[in-house]
């Protein structure tokens, strides 16, 4: 199936700010692609494009002083199943992980795990290992948090939304990564495109947040907030937490002025002149209303 997917970013700086941006499609995303994936300034200016060690496609700019726009458009093709369900499949012994899973064994910067361990043990001691038990974590975390943008804020851990039982995507994927690194389950963070497709309308397009939990010799997609498994998913970035894959790491400061996301599936069958057709055309999508700045 074939998916429209973009942005238009506006921010505006005090002054030159160098930026670092995840906001471009994952190396491991192969489908093929028509239109533009990677970020684009207007005005122009340089780019620098790099893997970062999550193999994340990462770009670094020099914002100057005033405005400046960021956006991307494409069309990609991607799998039209929903996300992966296995129920056998089984925990792995930690003697037994792959090297390469083990940092995401530990407790990172919003995922405390370590703090979360007695309350991981009580919820979860119980529950079989395998699936089972990140199913089971996951039914907890999509039950106790109430999802809400005013619940957001960039020094919320896992613990904090523990307790407060509130949060947005990213606190839903980092509380369920907290108890399953709690539970000797490797769990890392994940983020990009999921439209509404095959489910109601959800409201204005966003980037959203998920997870990823290495069971019976693989890595399976678990997403707490919406709790089923969905079609449609282009991943942008992976790592231990949102700390490792922030949309935008500015060294110095800037205010967001407008923020636009699209994730519209592209129906029928169309041919390559049916698609370019689409991109020359405006990209549906809502803007999220912004909160007005300090």
């Amino acid at each position: 199936m074939f998916i429209r997917i973009g942005y238009e970013i506006t921010i505006n700086s005090v002054a030159d700010t160098v930026l670092i941006l995840a906001l471009s499609p994952h190396s491991s995303v192969l489908g093929r692609t028509i239109g533009t994936c990677a970020v684009q300034a207007d005005p122009d200016l340089p780019l620098e494009t790099f893997l970062d060690p999550f193999d994340n496609r990462r770009t670094r700019l020099r914002a100057p002083a005033g405005q400046l726009k960021l956006w991307s458009d494409c069309i990609i093709e991607v799998d039209a199943r929903p996300d992966v369900f296995d129920w056998t499949a089984e925990q792995h012994d930690v003697g037994d992980l792959p090297p390469e899973t083990l940092q995401f064994l530990t407790a990172s910067r919003y995922c405390d795990s370590d703090a979360l361990a007695p309350k991981a043990l009580e919820l979860f001691g119980d529950t079989p290992p395998g699936w089972a038990r990140v199913q089971a974590i996951c039914n907890h975390v999509h039950n106790h948090l109430t999802f809400g943008y005013g619940f957001g804020r960039p020094t919320k851990t896992a613990s904090d939304a523990q307790r407060e039982k509130t949060g947005v995507c990213r606190d839903f994927a980092h509380l369920s990564i907290a108890f399953c690194r709690a539970m000797n389950i490797p769990a890392r963070y994940a983020s990009g495109y999921l439209g509404d497709v095959g489910v109601p309308y959800s409201g204005a397009g966003d980037f959203c947040a998920w997870f990823e939990a290495y069971l019976g010799g693989r890595w399976y997609t678990f997403d707490a907030r919406y709790n089923t498994p969905r079609i449609g998913r282009v991943l942008m970035v992976r790592g231990r937490d949102a700390a490792d894959g922030a949309m935008i790491t500015s060294f110095g400061k800037y205010d967001l002025k407008a923020f636009q996301v699209w994730t519209d599936e592209v129906t029928g069958t169309p041919d390559d002149t049916a698609l370019h057709k689409i991109l020359a055309s405006r990209p549906e999508g809502e803007a999220l209303t912004l909160a007005p700045s300090d």
